[in-house]
């Protein structure tokens, strides 16, 4: 059994030391465990700081692609490389690394596809009572859109079986994490939480610039992604919302003509009128977007397809770099688009070969 641990980068050349060293060598359960780093186009010296402290796996993005890019990234090449598990964690070492070995055990137990470790926000000293209030509003409406328990559902510390990786598939361009529960949720994937831990805070997050920010892309989030499974529901809802609104102003508009008073209403009749047209319009776009709903299922099956294959064929991961450079290569920066051999697995055995001799 392999684990592997991907840890997102953008810029963490300050941070990447405290969160490698906090991660466990060993974890019951597995033969083999590596750290791959996904280096998001990062300007600083995040790439040699990750070499220099052994990890075994780097995924070198061209440009700046954002947190769900990177994540997708580091998916496909964790797959590639032959893991039967993925544990996902961030770069600032927001989470306490040795909890890994809790973060797997309902993958290991068969409870469980993907597991989402639980901070308990409530006893995080460093958020204020308001970011406090506003994660358990925020998880709680993502349970309702995706129909799982899951009670932190912000966290990026996750754990996911080989299965559940291939299926997974992100279309966000922010964030990852609200779309691939409310995804899982709705594909009927295992899903359980397990509480873990958090060390001190390090630094500001980087993905939001204020609170406002926060609330204002989460909440279009999490539109976004549940209208792409449920565009019925959403809108046929509004569609029925506006229709009660444009049926009570015609109410008001026929109490006045009866009345005698319905000349001086005509704007009332207008107003129903513009918002019975919208309601219908509400209406035809629910129908269209079933229909393109069904169209993304079957793209989804089409994408896990090729996955299957690729995993079959052995395709070596794309923007792929050993942790470790071969003897010879240390002081040289390596050709990303030369492949010493296309085996993944055998790529990845041969940066652990190296990683051990290195540490020894």
């Amino acid at each position: 059994m392999k684990l592997i641990i991907q840890i997102p980068c953008f810029n963490e050349a300050d941070q990447l030391p405290a969160t490698l060293a906090d991660l466990p060598d060993e974890v019951a359960g597995f033969d083999i465990v590596e750290r791959l780093v996904i280096d998001d186009g990062s300007t600083d010296e995040t790439i040699a700081v990750a070499r220099a402290h052994g990890v075994d796996h780097i995924v070198r993005l061209t440009n700046n692609k954002g947190l769900a890019a990177g994540f997708q990234a580091g998916l496909d090449a964790c797959l590639k490389l032959g893991a039967d598990v993925i544990v996902n964690t961030d770069a600032d070492n927001q989470y306490y690394g040795p909890d890994i070995s809790r973060l797997v055990v309902p993958i290991l137990a068969g409870r469980a596809d993907m597991v989402v470790g639980d901070r308990e926000v409530t006893g995080i000293e460093h958020f204020s009572p308001l970011k406090k209030t506003l994660q358990r509003l925020g998880s709680w409406v993502v349970r309702q859109a995706s129909s799982t328990s899951v009670p932190d559902t912000t966290s990026g510390f996750r754990a996911y079986n080989r299965e559940a990786a291939i299926q997974l598939l992100v279309v966000s361009k922010f964030t990852y994490t609200l779309e691939t529960i409310i995804q899982a949720g709705k594909q009927l994937v295992a899903i359980d939480h397990v509480p873990i831990r958090t060390n001190p805070k390090t630094r500001e997050s980087r993905l939001f610039p204020s609170m406002g920010a926060y609330v204002r892309r989460n909440a279009v989030s999490i539109f976004r992604i549940y209208a792409q499974y449920e565009p019925l529901r959403v809108f046929w809802s509004l569609s029925a919302l506006i229709g009660v609104v444009a049926l009570a102003v015609w109410i008001r508009f026929v109490v006045s003509y009866i009345d005698g008073g319905g000349k001086g209403h005509v704007q009332s009749l207008i107003l129903g009128a513009v918002l019975f047209i919208a309601a219908v319009v509400l209406f035809a776009l629910g129908v269209i977007g079933d229909l393109l709903a069904a169209q993304r299922v079957m793209t989804q099956k089409t994408f896990e397809r090729v996955r299957r294959i690729e995993l079959e064929l052995k395709v070596a991961p794309s923007h792929y770099e050993p942790g470790v450079l071969p003897t010879g290569d240390l002081n040289e920066e390596r050709d990303p688009g030369k492949n010493e051999t296309t085996d993944p697995a055998l790529i990845g055995r041969a940066g652990a070969e190296e990683h051990e001799a290195v540490r020894s």
